[in-house]
């Protein structure tokens, strides 16, 4: 499918099931993996990236692995290989290869695993040659690229002779999602030590049992910015998120009050609803939350609130460069989006927003879905709509049911 009209036609169901957390299942699947008991994982995610992990780990190749443009994946199987084979090559689609892995791949070395670059220095593919002979169990690692890189190693710990004490040296970005890693792995059986920027965890084995998993706090945003702009629609109930939820992402439940939203928890999920704040500018560090950018700057710009932002250098690697992606498709709207300093500025005055818009997803599954609001007021065309399987599958088919037309362009 090479592209998705979309327009908002009247409200319908006041009510979606929300997708289930990539991020949550797809580190269960390597706790999973990496225990030597029965772990039982409900409402896993049908994430594309999740399926592709369980299908890697469940075909568990002796020569080649590849993940192909599943970011998470390529560093998470980086060190479970590590772990426990040797003479793996792992590799992914061209973009992964432009894709850092140095940090990680050198952390691991100097663990005591031989890995090497088979193009490229720093960037995938890589072989790892021979698995971990444990040498010391202590690593540090730079806190602000990604810290997936440091769950990948957090993971494997326990199953490591020696344990390991690993120092995240600052900036720390991403924090949440480290402490979700820790609070999984607690959950069956993983203790461990956090203090200074050091998390200590020993030797030890992870515990049968069962987790189910919560929707994801990250889609919910798109769901936030749709309730904000759309005039017709006042409130929607979205179902499967938690209160005491372990995704860092749940503070867009916080920081949407600004942008005309407020959050309403009841048993099985949540209610938003609409207040009458309004504001002009605002300054938001999105270094604990990068996946929300996206979203915050499409609503601001149609809201017209201008923004300064800060802690956004690691979507320079995700699917596409995501500051230069949404640098190119707002100016389409008259929005200007720029860097000055380290940080980066939204100015809405010459907003405008034409009748019928295309916008370009970069190949990234974000791009499709923080544009989607747009539907709301103009006619949309989103080029590429499959890349939201990748995270969010059903995402065209849950716009369908609050009111949207979405059909292929004839």
């Amino acid at each position: 499918m090479r592209s998705l009209n979309l327009k908002f036609h009247k409200p319908l169901k006041k009510k979606i099931r929300l997708n289930s957390s990539k991020s949550e299942s797809n580190r269960l699947l390597i706790i999973k993996y990496l225990s030597e008991e029965k772990i039982k994982i409900k409402n896993i995610s049908n994430a594309n990236d999740t399926i592709l992990l369980e299908n890697l780990l469940l075909k568990n190749s002796n020569s080649l692995w590849d993940v192909k443009d599943s970011g998470t994946t390529m560093r998470f199987l980086t060190s479970y290989i590590a772990l426990n084979k040797k003479n793996i090559i792992l590799t992914g689609s061209k973009r992964m290869k432009k894709r850092p892995i140095s940090i990680l791949v050198e952390a691991l070395k100097s663990i005591g695993c031989e890995i090497e670059y088979l193009e490229n220095d720093g960037y995938p593919p890589i072989i790892i040659k021979k698995k971990i002979s444990q040498k010391n169990n202590y690593v540090e690692i730079k806190g602000n690229i990604s810290s997936q890189y440091i769950s990948s190693i957090l993971m494997i710990a326990p199953k490591l002779k020696k344990g390991i004490s690993l120092k995240i040296l600052e900036p720390f970005y991403s924090k949440p999602y480290v402490e979700m890693t820790l609070k999984l792995m607690e959950k069956f059986g993983i203790s461990h030590k956090f203090e200074n920027n050091i998390i200590r965890i020993k030797n030890q084995k992870y515990n049968k049992g069962e987790y189910t998993v919560e929707a994801d706090w990250s889609a919910a945003s798109y769901w936030y910015s749709i309730v904000s702009i759309n005039k017709n629609i006042n409130n929607l109930k979205i179902e499967g998120l938690k209160k005491d939820s372990l995704q860092g992402d749940q503070i867009i439940s916080d920081m949407m009050v600004s942008f005309g939203i407020t959050t309403k928890y009841v048993e099985d999920g949540i209610i938003l609803n609409k207040n009458k704040k309004h504001i002009s500018y605002q300054e938001i560090n999105f270094k604990n939350c990068p996946d929300l950018t996206q979203s915050i700057l499409v609503v601001a710009s149609i809201k017209k609130i201008n923004l300064k932002i800060t802690g956004v250098e690691s979507l320079k690697i995700k699917e596409t460069n995501r500051l230069l992606a949404m640098k190119n498709e707002l100016k389409k709207i008259g929005i200007n989006f720029y860097n000055k300093k380290n940080e980066w500025f939204l100015e809405t005055s010459k907003y405008k927003l034409p009748n019928k818009i295309r916008i370009n997803t970069y190949e990234d599954h974000r791009m499709a879905m923080a544009f989607s609001p747009l539907a709301s007021e103009c006619d949309l065309i989103i080029q590429n709509p499959n890349v939201v399987n990748k995270s969010y599958p059903n995402f065209w088919k849950d716009l369908k049911t609050v009111g949207y037309k979405v059909n292929e362009p004839t």
